[in-house]
């Protein structure tokens, strides 16, 4: 079996909702980080791509047809590069990464591009097909931008609560306090901004041309617990959650470029961080932000590693309820857990936020010198994601 190495990875500024980037379709943001990342690395010969593997959660608008190959063709790549999408909802850029660096490890793959995208504000509304021509009753049009549609009336009830809900029920099994989760929810955005602040973000994160998004727009430095206690709950009466405390419905983009240990000749730079292990796991689909407690425990099994041996966690922050629980779980210092801010502050674009975490992840080790990290997030409809690197200059 070969390694599989992280060469580079780019993303975009995370736009809001209705925000920066919201005249951009997501098959434009997708082409714009793989031209992107190639054009760092000026000396690889593009034939050599073995493939594109792109995240993407939604697919019903103008990220249908497989956005990873329309995006292939509109980042002028050689049209012989074949592309494949995935979809594990929140987790399809992470998991896409999974699916090219198990293909480098067998040897089918040499050099691939992976990641993800997503833009939320474009996802369209959609009607059911009626099932025969002029129906008598109405149909109504459905949100695709995030959650449970046109749910199968086989389906448990308990399993289909919003996903709001369903972190509710986590935040009273794990005594997780509304202040708590707006504290968590601060250190968020402060981290982020103090990440902006010192550059940590500008050799990675490119402005989509057209648009005037520079930092991630979700981002507020001056976010303080007072002004979060004001926001009422947005799932239940007397709930904890608020949309302070709960990662927003974003659009962006990223993309890794993975390789073999030989494909750093051909992409003429050593690579930053080894892929070690990866773990998917599934549970009641209610208690998918908890997902991430297993899915990391047993990649770090995998690995041959333990809790101890981590320098560095990038877990996404669907919701500090859960993330909290999760934190909680595995009984770690929470300073070594997104040291540059998480989605609440920079944003949730459901199949870009696995790219996002793991470049964070493997800049992060290289700028602390950490040699081993974790990247983690929770999936809609109970599962897990979580990836195990090496910082290689160690």
């Amino acid at each position: 079996m070969r390694s599989a190495f992280v060469y580079d990875a780019v993303r975009t500024p995370f736009g809001k909702y209705g925000g920066g980037l919201a005249g951009v379709r997501p098959d434009d943001l997708a082409a714009h980080v793989l031209r992107a990342v190639v054009d760092r690395s000026p000396g690889l010969d593009l034939s050599l791509i073995d493939e594109v593997v792109l995240g993407n959660a939604n697919g019903a608008g103008e990220d249908n047809r497989n956005v990873a190959r329309m995006a292939v063709l509109l980042a002028g790549l050689p049209v012989t590069i074949p592309g494949s999408t995935v979809n594990r909802l929140c987790g399809s850029g992470l998991d896409a990464v999974m699916t090219a660096s198990r293909s480098i490890e067998t040897g089918d793959f040499s050099v691939a591009l992976a990641g993800g995208v997503e833009s939320m504000t474009r996802a369209p509304w959609v009607l059911p097909k009626p099932g025969r021509p002029f129906p008598p009753a109405d149909l109504t049009a459905v949100s695709s931008a995030l959650g449970w549609r046109l749910v199968n009336p086989r389906m448990p009830a308990e399993w289909t609560i919003s996903l709001g809900e369903a972190n509710e029920l986590l935040g009273e099994e794990f005594a997780i306090s509304r202040d708590r989760q707006d504290e968590y929810a601060v250190r968020s955005h402060r981290l982020a901004s103090a990440a902006w602040e010192a550059g940590f973000y500008d050799d990675h994160v490119l402005p989509v041309p057209g648009t005037d998004l520079a930092p991630d727009e979700g981002v507020r430095p001056e976010a303080a617990v007072e002004t979060l206690a004001t926001l009422p709950p947005a799932f239940r009466p007397g709930g904890t959650i608020t949309a302070g405390n709960a990662s927003p419905l974003s659009d962006g983009a990223a993309a890794i470029l993975l390789g073999d240990e030989e494909a750093a000749v051909a992409i003429g730079r050593d690579p930053i961080a080894r892929i070690v292990s990866r773990a998917a796991v599934a549970c009641l689909p209610q208690r998918f932000g908890y997902a991430p407690v297993d899915a990391a425990n047993l990649a770090l099994k995998r690995a041959g590693l333990t809790w101890s041996d981590v320098e560095a966690v990038e877990l996404n922050e669907a919701f500090a309820v859960q993330s909290l629980a999760c934190v909680d779980a595995w009984d770690i210092d929470p300073q070594i857990v997104n040291t540059r801010g998480g989605a609440i502050a920079i944003g949730h674009p459901l199949g870009a936020s696995g790219g996002r975490i793991l470049a964070t992840l493997v800049r992060v080790l290289r700028e602390r010198g950490g040699r081993h990290g974790v990247a983690a997030i929770c999936i809609g409809v109970g599962q897990g994601l979580a990836v195990v690197v090496e910082n290689v200059s160690r």
